[in-house]
């Protein structure tokens, strides 16, 4: 049930029942604006993408509010990065009520965010981000579609890793301080991420066998998934390497501090930043995740096809591998030309055929 009614002051009130039969009422100056409102809003109960007015006029500053609220289980370095992108989110919409926020408004505040500086990569996952808040906020019913799509979606900036050389990873190996130079090893080696190294433990190692089998990460939190747990292969020499280091420092986990405790990731990038200057043409930017990329690459150079190099990283799709590692496959286009020019010969008419026949 609709109405538009005059009210005494002159001024225009429409009012309708949703489907829960609750009434929505709004006043107009004019008639027609009266009329309007109330067509959208009978529109979107058909077409079942109503939301409640007073819902919808929420600010996107309050639904950040709530949706971190919810968002606080998560790993705390995971919480931390999602509060330094919802400061943007909230300095550029904070005021705005979420349904007034369009896709146009969205592609100009990536292409302010490109204009003052940032990185592409950053103003992708920033806009991520925005995504995911705006998404759960059509989920929740609030509005009834994200301002977010395909469409709006900034470049991700992705760039191609860094690759050190066999020779810029052993000097690395050797400036680092001795607690922390097990972390070396089993980023360029054994292919772990930061928070993983950080937190290896001496049980997680069969040095007998040569398995690393990563089972938590800083400071004490299960991985999160089967896949960033599987074992991972390693020759004895590399095993022998990580005893002696255990036998030195006699601690349960295998990368220490100066006093032989246990360390943190935030420690060892620290030791990255300070020694990676003494390594000859090593990146100013050079990360210990780009010891993981090492590890990549060396498994590509040996002949290993996807399928192996995605289960030794641990990743969960080929497809991940494949569009991080996809330019490491060497001579794909000789190749490819190889197999047609195989082709090409076995034809009954091959002129160079008839030639050696002839």
């Amino acid at each position: 049930m609709a109405s538009i009614k005059k009210q005494p002051s002159g001024r225009w009130q429409a009012r309708y029942y949703d489907s829960a039969g609750k009434q929505h009422a709004r006043r107009f100056d004019r008639k027609v604006d009266a009329q309007r409102w109330l067509d959208e809003q009978t529109a979107a109960l058909v077409a079942g993408t109503h939301v409640e007015p007073r819902t919808a006029r929420q600010t996107v500053g309050h639904w950040c509010d709530t949706w971190m609220a919810g968002y606080a289980s998560r790993s705390p370095l995971t919480v931390r990065q999602a509060g330094v992108h919802l400061r943007l989110i909230r300095q550029e919409f904070g005021s705005m009520p979420l349904s007034s926020v369009r896709p146009s408004t969205v592609n100009a505040w990536t292409a302010r965010l490109k204009a003052e500086g940032y990185a592409d990569s950053y103003v992708y996952a920033t806009y991520r981000r925005f995504a995911q808040v705006m998404g759960d906020a059509v989920a929740d019913g609030i509005i009834p579609r994200s301002p977010c799509s395909r469409k709006t979606a900034p470049r991700t900036g992705g760039q191609r890793p860094y690759v050190a050389t066999t020779e810029q990873v052993w000097q690395l190996y050797g400036a680092f301080p001795e607690g922390l130079r097990p972390a070396v090893l089993l980023g360029a080696f054994v292919g772990l991420r930061l928070s993983e190294a950080a937190a290896l433990r001496v049980s997680d190692v069969d040095f007998m066998r040569g398995i690393v089998s990563p089972a938590i990460q800083h400071p004490a939190r299960p991985l999160k998934s089967d896949t960033a747990r599987t074992p991972v292969p390693i020759p004895a020499e590399l095993a022998l390497m990580l005893s002696a280091a255990v036998a030195r420092t006699g601690a349960g986990v295998l990368v220490t501090d100066a006093i032989m405790r246990a360390t943190t990731p935030w420690a060892v990038e620290r030791a990255m930043r300070d020694v990676r200057g003494s390594v000859e043409g090593l990146p100013g930017g050079f990360r210990f995740h780009d010891l993981r990329h090492y590890f990549a690459s060396l498994l590509i150079a040996a002949g290993l096809d996807v399928k192996v190099v995605q289960a030794r990283l641990r990743h969960a799709s080929a497809v991940t591998t494949l569009n991080t590692y996809g330019h490491l496959w060497p001579d794909s286009d000789e190749s490819s030309r190889a197999a047609v020019a195989l082709a090409l010969a076995a034809r009954e008419d091959n002129p160079r055929t008839r030639e050696v026949v002839d």
